[in-house]
């Protein structure tokens, strides 16, 4: 276990560059690896979770050449995948890679078993089998890792998506890949799309028409070479900094600004955040952006509904920022903070606590009410990387030091995280 301490700090003036997207970086490799020729990628985000996708594919029989940014995928197609053996494909601590690859292995010609860490050993994937079932995937009775799937000839179907998750979507568009038939998938509120954006750039028969999207096996599909843009997830903790610390301008250059990312933004202007957009331009079918953040007076607000998709990895470091908010900030409709790397309503509402906020737990999110003096303590991480950040941003902004319990976890998706915290 690492504690990693925390200090106050006032006028920031900096500019940095967030790293790569870590669902792109996922879908580059998998997409890659699925395609015909040799897709080459820039941007790719090293972090662990990434890293398991890399080796997962690897025990696939793909052959992936890794050199920090920049990876290498000689695709084997899409029927070229070779059985993984007896051995387990370990997706780590990695949600993404364990569902999307599911969505892969189910209409595969030979049996695959996955398993992971503890953390993913409780995340649900009940919500990822019954739509694959109904395409004629099967799976062990385990509605949890380690569970076997059972390759096998699967058909088109048309489904509801009951919970909006992308990995879920995602999933089923990648089975449908291997689907006889066409398959339609229909959104009950908009998740992030990069699948989509990122499959129809590698080839594949996909369109989307509002919530609709329909997918159509194609023979193959072609390698790509792939510019990831920075992770709007990591740059928001940042973004966060400059608002929260007095006199201080942060500027991060080249982030992923796809509207069904964007949320965090908007939530921060509603706010009162000072945040500006410029550079803009689109870059294999991602629209990318400098994002400045300046020193603001925060006010607390409401976030919920059709919002809380466009920021769900956000949910984090918007309580924290609103610890610092005059007045009440309240996030409803965010139960699926309790199915990620940590129950993230109840280590929030916890951990801002000990610091001196006042937080209290909802069943689908919490209440905060902002403005309180804060000060320096031990917190833990929770083994959750973006609890871990969010709190180290909120340090930032408090008198004392803080002490952070478990703070190796931010590997995961951001490596240098504290060393540029050290400005």
């Amino acid at each position: 276990m690492s504690i990693q301490r925390v200090t106050s700090k006032s006028r920031i003036r900096i500019t940095i560059s967030a790293p790569g997207d870590k669902s792109i970086s996922h879908r580059a490799i998998m997409f890659g690896a699925l395609a015909s020729g040799v897709t080459e990628i820039e941007g790719f985000l090293p972090g662990e979770d990434c890293l398991s996708t890399i080796a997962c594919f690897r025990k696939l029989g793909v052959d992936i050449a890794a050199a920090g940014d920049r990876v290498t995928v000689n695709g084997k197609g899409l029927w070229g995948l070779t059985a993984p053996g007896e051995d387990a494909l370990d997706v780590g601590n990695s949600g993404t890679t364990m569902r999307l690859i599911t969505g892969v292995l189910a209409g595969q010609s030979f049996d695959s078993r996955l398993t992971g860490d503890a953390s993913i050993k409780k995340r649900p994937m009940k919500r990822v089998f019954d739509p694959l079932r109904l395409m004629g995937a099967k799976f062990s009775d385990h509605e949890t890792a380690p569970f076997t799937i059972c390759g096998r000839p699967l058909k088109g179907v048309s489904y509801t998506l009951i919970v909006a998750s992308a990995q879920v979507k995602s999933a089923i568009i990648l089975a449908a890949l291997y689907a006889k038939g066409e398959t339609i998938i229909t959104e009950s509120q908009p998740t992030r799309d990069h699948t989509e954006i990122m499959l129809k750039y590698f080839g594949a028969d996909l369109k989307k028409d509002g919530r609709l999207i329909s997918v159509k096996p194609v023979p193959r599909l072609y390698a790509r070479k792939v510019q990831i843009p920075g992770d709007i997830s990591s740059a928001a903790f940042f973004i966060a900094l400059g608002l929260i610390t007095p006199e201080s301008e942060i500027t991060v250059t080249g982030v992923g600004i796809n509207p069904t990312r964007t949320g965090i933004i908007d939530a921060f202007i509603s706010m009162g955040g000072r945040i500006s957009i410029t550079n803009r331009r689109t870059i294999d079918g991602e629209e990318t952006a400098d994002i400045t953040a300046r020193s603001s007076n925060l006010k607390g607000t409401d976030i919920y509904g059709a919002m809380i998709p466009r920021m769900i990895d956000e949910i984090p470091i918007l309580a924290a920022a609103a610890a610092f908010a005059e007045g009440r900030t309240v996030i409803r409709d965010a139960e699926e903070l309790k199915y990620k790397e940590s129950n993230r309503i109840r280590a929030m509402a916890m951990e801002l606590s000990k610091l001196g906020g006042q937080v209290s737990e909802t069943p689908d999110g919490m209440i905060i009410e902002g403005g309180r003096p804060l000060f320096g303590t031990i917190v833990d991480s929770h083994g959750d990387h973006r609890i871990a950040m969010s709190l180290a941003i909120a340090a930032c902004a408090i008198s004392g030091d803080t002490f952070i319990k478990n703070s190796e976890c931010v590997n995961i998706s951001f490596s240098n995280f504290f060393e540029l915290l050290k400005v």
